[in-house]
Order: C-alpha cells, then structure tokens, then sequence
C-alpha cells in the first residue's frame, strides 16, 4: 500500500472553503453525526415541505448549499469554476427522484441533453449522468426485470424508455461527453443492465462512451463484469464501468429478508471491500477493453487505484481512469488527488430544493450509517481549524 499518505492534507483538501463555509461544514457534519437527530430532522423536513411551510430559505442556506451545486445548472457554475481552479472536475446530476409521468420522464430526458450541450461548452464538465428511474417507472423496470409478459400500453411506455436512453447516448456520442448511467435498487436492475449493453454496443464502438454503474455490495457484480467483458470482446465495443459500493444496502437486506429469497447484498463490510478492489484490479488488467470511474469514498481502495497505476507506468491523468466522489464530502480525497494531477471529479447536485430533498436526507441518512465517514470528516475539518487559527 502507498505509503505517501496524502489524503491527510487539510490546507489543499479545504483550500476553496472560507472560515464561514468551514465552519458550516463543521456544523452539519456534527448534526449528521447524532442519529436520533437526524431521524426527528428528517421526519420535521418532510412535514415542513408536505405542509407547505416556509422553510426553502433555511435549508439552502445550509444542508442544500453545501451538498448541492444549485437550482439550475447556471446556478451551478460558480462551484464548478471554482472546483475546476484546483483540477476538479464536476459532473452535474440532475437530482429529481420519484417521477411518474411520462411527461416528468420526457423533461427529465430533456434536461439531460441540455446538460450534454452545456458540457461540450465547458471543459470543467467532461462527463454527464441520469438514474433508470428519470427515465421510467420503476415498477416498469421491475417487470421488465422478472422477464413478464407486457400488456400494449407497456410494450409502449417501455419502448419510450428505451428511446429516451437512445437519444441521450447518442447525444453523448456526438459531443464527445462521457454519460454515466447509475444504478438502483436490484430489482429493477436486470433491465437497466439489459438496456445500458444495448447502448454500450451501439455507441461505444471507438472507445467508452456509455457507462454502466457495478454496485459491489452486491456480491453477483464480479460475474456480471467477467461475463459483459467477454460479450464486449465477441462484439467487438469497449466497456465502461463506474464502481461504487452501493446506497440501497438496508432496503436491499429488509426486502430479501421480507420476501425470502437470499439477499443480492455481501455479508459483510470486508467482502464488500474486497469485492470492490477486485473489481478495481480486474478492470486495470484490462484498460485496452475497458474504461474505469471509480466512484469511492474510500481512501484504501483510492490508494490501491494509485498503487495500480503506477506498477503499470500510466500517466496519472491517463484518460482512462478516473476518482469520483460526491460534492460535500470527502474533498480531502477529491482535492489532494487533483493536486497530484489524477483525474477526479465531484457528482454535483441539482434541482429546486423541494425535489432535491429525497437525494439530500438519503445523504444525511447514509452519513450517519457509514461507520467512520462522519468521523473521520469531522476530524480533517477540526484540524483544518485548528490550522487555521495557528496562522
């Protein structure tokens, strides 16, 4: 493991934050880190904006303004100037969820391409996202997932699905844009995987293009990886993969339980890990086929990523790797990899605040159930402080 520790560096890691910002960071994280707290504040967030009280104002200025970029994507651009000052790229997501209609599904596809056509403008924006779920009815997805027979009107619906993901890759396609596509709960999984190759063997015939989402607390994604590797071999087009360890696991765990089947989740935190990293070697093995975005708060898995590259002699801006992590958290990783030269870029939150509030209590929620995260957060801004005064 690389011992040049350099994700200890407090100064480049908060060198964008004022005293004030830091010590809002500060703030939010030391709420976060109680759990009774954030449980009765999720539950008054969600009366508040079901009751239609006045309390927008209050949450951008607080939780919305330091996990989101902004309400529009011009709003956005003054984080993603500023981020792209100190070598870190953004890639706006758009973080609408529970949309139902096909009109919500249209717009969304829309929004989308806009954000595409704002990236081929901006090189601080090489990449863009969307969820299955902005494009579909999950219930749809799950369906299709289970291989049931679809009445007409889904038949329909579906084939719009598949139109909209069309439409966006090929976008992509043309403006040069990577587009990464996430993952959801494994239910309706199998049908997003299904779509996402179809668009991988359209579009990435010259390089990675299109990129699926592994989730690898799910512990049948390596035998998923070896099995597109060797279809995108016999068919001749590139694969591209961001990795994560997975945001469903308590969701995933309860359904299995409830419904008596053997949970897609691993048993453990260290297979989980192990999963990952295996993942991560496997795909560095095979950078000629394949294009990795390694999406980890991790600092060992992002160590192990350095380490790989370096045995292999890559450059470490070589185009083919990137780290990604979320804005708001872990910027000593974000900052100090970018202060190396290694490609990194922030996933950057968007929408009106009402709409962006299910992305921004499920952050809250996960925060608080990641062993450590909160902790070691609140350590790094503590010390930063502490920096700061001895100035």
């Amino acid at each position: 493991m690389n011992t040049d520790l350099i994700f200890d560096n407090t100064e480049i890691a908060f060198s964008l934050k004022n005293d004030s910002e830091l010590e809002r960071a500060y703030f939010l994280f030391k709420m976060i880190s109680i759990e009774p707290l954030v449980k009765i504040g999720t539950a008054a967030t969600n009366f508040a904006i079901k009751a239609h009280l006045p309390i927008e104002g209050l949450i951008r200025s607080t939780v919305f303004d330091h996990f989101c970029g902004g309400v529009n994507e011009a709003d956005c651009l003054n984080v993603i100037e500023k981020m792209h000052s100190k070598g870190v790229s953004s890639v706006l997501d758009y973080s609408v969820e529970g949309k139902e209609s096909e009109k919500e599904f249209d717009a969304a596809k829309d929004k989308i391409l806009g954000i595409i056509d704002f990236a081929k403008e901006i090189e601080a924006i090489p990449i863009a996202v969307f969820k299955p779920s902005g494009f579909g009815r999950f219930s749809l997805y799950e369906k299709v997932s289970r291989e049931d027979i679809l009445t007409e009107p889904e038949n329909g619906e579906w084939n719009r699905v598949i139109g909209r993901y069309d439409e966006v890759c090929k976008k992509a396609k043309e403006n040069d844009v990577a587009i990464l596509i996430d993952a959801e709960e494994s239910w309706m999984q199998h049908a997003a995987d299904r779509l996402v190759t179809e668009m991988m063997q359209k579009y990435n015939t010259e390089k990675p293009i299109v990129y699926n989402t592994l989730q690898m607390y799910r512990h049948d994604r390596m035998a998923f990886l070896l099995e597109e590797h060797k279809k995108a071999k016999e068919g001749k087009y590139f694969l591209g993969y961001k990795l994560v360890r997975g945001a469903y696991m308590e969701k995933e765990n309860d359904r299995a339980e409830d419904k008596g089947y053997v949970s897609p989740i691993c048993t453990s935190k260290f297979a989980t890990d192990e999963n990952f990293n295996k993942a991560v070697r496997y795909m560095m093995d095979h950078l000629d086929d394949m294009s990795l975005f390694a999406g980890t708060h991790n600092e060992d898995s992002c160590y192990l990523l350095m380490n790989l590259m370096a045995e292999k002699g890559l450059l470490n801006n070589d185009p083919r790797v990137w780290f990604g992590q979320l804005y708001g958290m872990s910027d000593h990783i974000s900052f100090n990899l970018a202060n190396k030269g290694y490609n990194v870029a922030k996933y950057v939150p968007f929408g009106p605040v009402k709409d962006v509030m299910p992305y921004l209590i499920r952050r809250a929620e996960e925060n608080t159930s990641v062993a450590g995260q909160t902790g070691r957060e609140l350590a790094l801004l503590t010390k930063e402080k502490k920096r700061r005064k001895t100035l």
